[in-house]
């Protein structure tokens, strides 16, 4: 598959179809389980891929002064603007993850992996360390299943993601999600990596 398959284009056309089976529509409770566990509101957290974003929306009702969502497609992102008006519209960041710069405390991975061609998987990995702070971790979800290999969603398993992120993150867990929502049960690793120093 072309990795430029998966551009701007192919995902706003799912969006205006409302071809968002990976939408649950509300925040996925192994995520809201982690963040509710956080205490230090001010950390500088960041959703790649993030869609309509119901994680940054539940960050904001529990406090938290710095989140930011990128998307490739504007549609979410104004999705989200239209349902959490308050929502800081520099914070709402329309462009490619791969062109992103900065850095982050936290980065919440949550169906943005599964949708990127597999063949970019190892930039991913660069490009999350490179977008964390010393010691930043990256917290979310991953597919434990075979999934499709022509479109996305894109699956994969534990000893893969081990191989991919093992030389530039220290594996803190990787573990069967025990709370996944019931479509997605035993189907689930939830992850808590933290950044390697170079």
């Amino acid at each position: 598959m072309d990795q430029f398959t998966l551009d701007e284009q192919f995902w706003s056309d799912r969006y205006s179809r409302k071809e968002t089976g990976w939408d649950i529509g509300y925040i996925s409770p192994p995520i809201k389980e982690y963040i509710n566990q956080i205490p230090n509101k001010d950390l500088k957290i960041l959703i790649p891929g993030g869609g309509n974003s119901y994680e940054a929306e539940y960050l904001l009702e529990q406090g938290f002064t710095d989140v930011s969502v990128v998307d490739i497609s504007i549609l979410p992102l104004k999705n989200i603007q239209r349902r959490i008006p308050s929502f800081p519209k520099n914070k709402l960041i329309h462009q490619d993850f791969f062109t992103l710069e900065g850095q982050y405390d936290l980065i919440l991975e949550q169906t943005f992996f599964c949708a990127l061609n597999p063949s970019l998987r190892g930039q991913y990995v660069l490009k999350m360390h490179n977008l964390l702070k010393p010691d930043g971790k990256l917290v979310g979800l991953l597919f434990n299943i075979p999934l499709n290999d022509h479109k996305p969603p894109f699956g994969g398993n534990e000893k893969e993601y081990r191989a991919l992120f093992n030389d530039t993150f220290i594996i803190e867990k990787m573990e069967p999600a025990y709370n996944s929502i019931p479509p997605r049960a035993g189907n689930e690793l939830f992850i808590k990596f933290i950044r390697k120093e170079d």
